[in-house]
């Protein structure tokens, strides 16, 4: 029996319009990946960037340190390396450079044989109006789901 970790960034969806999503692993050291599986870890600040080598890295990931740890515990927030694949690499660093696009990180989870991995998405920031729209649309679902369920 696997222990499922379902760690989301719930504001990206209102704060971004998303238009394509990838998962990527994750290069962790040694007591990050206990924190993890203990869904001991943030992701709701954090943000993607290339360096100057076109490697993706995750930035600002908030994982606690690990309680049991020694002396060779990890830093809270460092720079963690992603893995996706040279082609998707290329994709996401054009679209970010040309295009003026964001990466951002949805759900950091666990995969079927327990690496951890994280959902990451191609953004673009959407603006007061959009945001305002958002909400209009949320609130008139909520106010037919309740008319349903009063006249049945």
């Amino acid at each position: 029996m696997q222990q499922t970790v379902n760690i989301q960034h719930k504001k990206a969806r209102f704060e971004y319009e998303i238009l394509d999503t990838y998962v990527a692993g994750i290069q962790l050291s040694g007591t990050e990946i206990k924190s993890i599986r203990a869904s001991k870890a943030r992701i709701t600040e954090s943000f993607c960037e290339f360096n100057d080598r076109g490697e993706l890295f995750v930035i600002n990931m908030f994982i606690e340190v690990y309680a049991y740890g020694n002396a060779y515990n990890h830093q809270p927030r460092s720079e963690r390396k992603l893995l996706l694949n040279k082609r998707e690499l290329k994709k996401l660093a054009r679209e970010v450079q040309n295009v003026g696009l964001t990466i951002v990180p949805l759900r950091l989870f666990l995969n079927d044989k327990g690496w951890a991995k994280l959902k990451i998405a191609l953004c673009k920031g959407k603006k007061l109006h959009d945001k305002r729209e958002s909400i209009k649309n949320r609130e008139n679902s909520i106010q037919l789901d309740r008319i349903k369920k009063n006249h049945r």
